[in-house]
């Protein structure tokens, strides 16, 4: 048989469940709204890019194995269109928000979700302190009575501003030109930062500028990129912080000690990412020590960081998800390159994945290991 057709037959044993759709364009976002809907988005320039909320399939809530179902069983429940590529995407909790980011990356877009029609609009824009063609501003969301939207392109225009009034609230206040790669709220206080550089921080907005962080790159050869996820504070006291290289290195750390990684090992990747813009790294919210990583091939991959510890070898992914490469027929030569993915909110083995032949999956990988 061809890989394809081995692949499909694989499916059956492999997925608990599989839902396949095919967007009008490619998109880096997968925001969460609930745990049935989704924000998707176009990031295309030079045209008008689709704001989508899409509701997930209603099969997702039976609970048998229904095998494999590549059906287009979304649903669209609101749209809009941007005017320009849309890099970032973010939900604004308990809130018809949303807010977005991309190039030309000279403001910030604020949208409302109407709630008597289909419409999602634009309502505002934010501005940035830094305009640089090539770069974009970062963003987070706090989450309050009155929130407030964290951005910044680099650490010197990173701040904090009210989304009702657009005032600032809270900003660096140094000359530091380091360029961001990510940011995360992780609490009504703090946020983290990571730098393309590998550099990670902790900040406390209730005190001046004075981060918890490692100055220097993670230990690899030069010239990678990085991107990095701190785990939910449930998941344990231990290394909850997973920054990941455009060469496929991947540190754990500990966010008492971001100077010493408790582990740094290899992941599986072939090459390194074609596009480290893409690069994700994500713990899953339902399974203790798992961790998924894509932006290097059409795969998405699952680790299960439970025994690594100190500096380590090559280690092998516990699920690869090879959807991207095989339902549309493609080889792995001409694949498309997953563009992000995320982990469902309540559903442990559940993710959905981006792909830039504009496909969406949604999957429900079923344990290798509870069949030994």
């Amino acid at each position: 048989m061809e890989p394809a057709e081995d692949w499909l037959v694989e499916s059956l044993r492999l997925y608990q469940d599989f839902h396949a759709f095919d967007l009008s364009g490619a998109t880096r976002v997968l925001e969460w709204t609930g745990d049935k809907g989704v924000f998707v988005a176009g990031y295309e320039s030079l045209k008008k890019n689709e704001i989508l909320h899409l509701i997930l399939p209603l099969r997702l809530s039976v609970k048998e194995n229904q095998g494999l179902f590549p059906e287009r069983d979304f649903k669209v429940r609101r749209g809009g269109f941007s005017d320009r590529s849309v890099f970032d995407l973010k939900h604004v909790p308990d809130t018809r928000f949303l807010v977005t980011s991309g190039l030309p990356g000279c403001h910030l877009q604020v949208w409302q979700v109407a709630e008597d029609s289909d419409v999602i609009q634009a309502v505002s824009t934010i501005a940035v302190q830094e305009k640089e063609d090539r770069l974009w501003p970062r963003v987070a969301i706090f989450s309050s009575e009155a929130p407030g939207v964290l951005h910044g392109v680099r650490l010197s225009s990173l701040k904090v501003v009210d989304l009702e009034s657009h005032q600032p609230t809270y900003s660096s206040g140094v000359s530091d030109r380091e360029e961001l790669s990510s940011l995360q709220v992780l609490d009504a206080h703090t946020f983290a930062f990571c730098c393309a550089s590998g550099r990670l921080g902790l900040v406390d907005t209730r005190q001046k500028w004075a981060p918890s962080e490692t100055l220097c790159p993670s230990p690899g050869p030069g010239g990678e990129r990085w991107c990095a996820e701190v785990g939910a504070k449930g998941q344990g006291l231990g290394p909850r912080i997973a920054s990941l290289g455009s060469d496929g290195q991947l540190c754990l750390l500990d966010p008492r000690d971001l100077c010493h990684p408790v582990s740094s090992v290899q992941c599986s990747v072939s090459t390194p990412s074609p596009d480290p813009e893409l690069l994700r790294v994500t713990w899953a919210p339902g399974l203790d020590s798992c961790l998924a990583i894509s932006g290097f091939d059409g795969t998405v991959q699952i680790y299960d960081a439970t025994s690594w510890g100190g500096p380590g070898g090559q280690v092998e992914p516990l699920f690869t998800h090879r959807g991207h490469i095989f339902l549309e027929g493609s080889s792995a030569d001409t694949a498309p390159l997953v563009t992000t993915h995320t982990w469902h909110p309540r559903k442990p083995r559940t993710l959905l994945s981006a792909a830039s032949d504009a496909s969406l999956q949604v999957w429900d990988w079923v344990d290798p290991r509870a069949s030994r």
